[in-house]
């Protein structure tokens, strides 16, 4: 140990009553501050300048003390509290929740179902729009009719298929809401 650590350790013991007051009041937990304490002497026992480098000895070690804390406590910023970790747990169990998934299920049968009952061009039509994002206009090119009986099709086959999940409308099929396009 060189004479500069041994002279900060001494003077570190020495001033431990008081940093600990004074983190306490400082950071507002008696464990924090000595938590802090301990890893403070872990650093000033690992210092490697020369005395001449330090004016002011006892506010240099406060500083490094005052340091290691703001650091345990960005670091703990980024943890997760125990509520939250509840939150997100409660979450989970709601997304995996079996009469959910089950109920799900049966609403991509019923949906399944409802398409193979369409006729051919409204399948053709919706799957297209609603799936595919094709324009309107195109699907009107392709089987050979105007964008309003397109749109016809369309609102017809999406009334359809949610009378068959037997709910008032089908705000939404594929991945976005219903929409022109």
């Amino acid at each position: 140990m060189t004479t500069f650590q041994s002279e900060m350790v001494r003077l570190f013991l020495f001033s431990y009553d008081e940093f600990q007051v004074r983190l306490q009041r400082r950071l507002g937990s008696e464990q924090l501050a000595s938590d802090v304490l301990q890893e403070t002497y872990l650093r000033v026992y690992g210092l490697s300048h020369s005395i001449t480098e330090v004016k002011n000895p006892k506010a240099y070690l406060f500083r490094i003390a005052l340091n290691i804390a703001a650091d345990q406590r960005s670091a703990g910023a980024r943890l997760l509290t125990g509520e939250e970790v509840e939150e997100l747990l409660n979450l989970a169990d709601e997304r995996l929740d079996p009469a959910r998934v089950v109920a799900g299920q049966n609403d991509i049968r019923t949906l399944l179902d409802a398409l193979c009952e369409l006729s051919p061009r409204r399948r053709q039509i919706l799957i297209a729009a609603r799936l595919e994002h094709t324009p309107h206009a195109d699907i009107a090119d392709r089987h050979n009719v105007s964008t309003r009986t397109v749109e016809k099709e369309l609102k017809a086959a999406l009334a359809y298929c949610a009378e068959r999940l037997e709910r008032e409308s089908l705000q939404q099929f594929g991945l976005e809401a219903l929409k022109p396009s």
